[in-house]
């Protein structure tokens, strides 16, 4: 299922070809740190690096016998390798090849989703920009609240993305680690340099103490990152999803040409790259769950861990580069509908000015209650009689008993709510 969704680079991080390749990896970097130690010979060095290799159907082959994936991997890179071949995974066990590859995949697929999150960062902040002044209606519980602009809505969520890069990053460094401390962690068939030495030859930092295996919270740090960046995703996909329906209309997605939105009804455009990266972003905080299920192993190490993973790791990983990049594509092409802003601007006969009137009254001296009642009864009147909240405002005797005409002309200044809008572009851009 998830195939559907691999862009080439993310798929080809979790093909068992790339997966024995970080296996081999990882065997040369510690062969490289014996040989540096004194204890594997130049002659025996340089046959392993010339003829160290293997073949994804022998391995297969071989772990239909031995039912255990790293010695048939082992066994596949002797028949390739010879004599020289017994100094390969000299005091280590399974789970050193396995995490410190982990680690190298994990670092390989978090690179390709912080691009992907510069990509979206970037089509939002130009979205940003573009709409910059575009008034339209802000809304609480759904309902009409007051003006914001579109740029603005844009600009928040710029500002959450930077908050989910941070987070990943974090998550990414938790697992760019490697262990190379053998059986139980205790080194005891190992040299501490040949871990310190073999990670420093792959990019990893050295995990201080392992058991036999990395600590599965460091793997839920990366996760639960990708889960929020998902929860990001969904909130960002909702918004879009609310805009495009059919009484607001304020924004729809891109609809191409021959493309089809019903198979009943020929009218249709639905938001369907929106509520699919819905669905996905569900998917991702799901596999969240399953990391952090994996911390609690027996003692040491169990394996109920590696089945999980084999199977979040390309998942989640997958599903948000994919994730990310369709999001930008759709608010590349996002349309933006200014007319039908203004419709719903008005649609609310101007109540939102309300706040306004309310602080001009109790600025003059009334007290804060009385305000709100006298607004609220002429709030009531405007929207049950469906006419404007200004005209009803104007023709309350007891509120223009306080504010004078001209007064009253400028609490009705639509411009006004966007007096601190390039404030708010500085602090989350660097600019306005």
């Amino acid at each position: 299922m998830i195939d559907r969704y691999s862009r080439p680079e993310m798929a080809r991080i979790w093909t068992l070809e790339n997966r024995f390749r970080a296996w081999l990896d990882v065997e040369l970097a510690v062969c490289e740190a014996w040989h540096r130690l004194g204890v594997i010979g130049a002659d025996d060095m340089r046959i392993i690096r010339e003829k160290a290799d293997f073949d994804v159907d022998r391995i297969l082959e071989i772990e239909q016998e031995t039912r255990h994936d790293v010695i048939a991997f082992l066994t596949a890179v002797e028949e390739k390798v010879g004599p020289p071949a017994r100094l390969i995974h000299l005091g280590c066990t399974s789970s050193d090849i396995v995490d410190t590859a982990n680690g190298l995949l994990l670092a390989q697929a978090g690179e390709l989703i912080l691009k992907g999150f510069e990509r979206l960062l970037s089509t939002l902040e130009t979205l940003a920009f573009a709409n910059k002044g575009r008034l339209c209606m802000g809304r609480t519980h759904g309902i009409h609240a007051e003006p914001t602009s579109f740029g603005l809505k844009m600009a928040g969520f710029h500002a959450e993305f930077q908050r989910h890069v941070a987070r990943f990053r974090d998550g990414l460094e938790s697992v760019r680690v490697g262990k190379i401390s053998g059986a139980v962690g205790t080194y005891a068939m190992l040299d501490p340099r040949v871990e310190a030495i073999a990670c420093e030859i792959l990019g990893l930092a050295v995990d201080p103490i392992s058991t036999q295996v990395i600590q599965r919270d460091r793997h839920a740090h990366f996760f639960t990152s990708l889960a929020l960046a998902a929860g990001g995703v969904e909130r960002l996909c909702v918004e879009l999803r609310h805009l495009q329906r059919t009484e607001v209309l304020e924004a729809e997605e891109g609809f191409a040409k021959g493309q089809k939105g019903s198979s009943a009804m020929p009218h249709k455009k639905n938001p369907i790259s929106a509520e699919n990266m819905t669905g996905l972003s569900r998917l991702i905080r799901t596999n969240s769950l399953a990391a952090m299920e994996n911390m609690a192993l027996w003692h040491e190490r169990d394996i109920s861990h590696s089945s999980v993973e084999r199977v979040i790791m390309p998942d989640s990983t997958i599903l948000m580069d994919y994730v990310l990049h369709r999001l930008s594509g759709l608010l590349s092409n996002l349309r933006v509908i200014p007319e039908n802003m203004d419709r719903n601007l008005a649609g609310s006969y101007g109540l939102y000015y309300s706040q306004r009137v309310l602080l001009a009254l109790v600025e003059s001296g009334m007290a804060r209650q009385e305000a709100y009642v006298m607004v609220q009864r002429c709030a009531m009147q405007s929207w049950e009689t469906r006419k404007p909240f200004p005209d009803m405002v104007r023709a309350d005797a007891d509120i223009t008993a306080r504010l004078a005409p001209s007064v009253l002309d400028e609490l009705f200044d639509p411009g006004y709510y966007l007096r601190h809008e390039n404030m708010i572009f500085q602090r989350v851009f660097g600019r306005s």
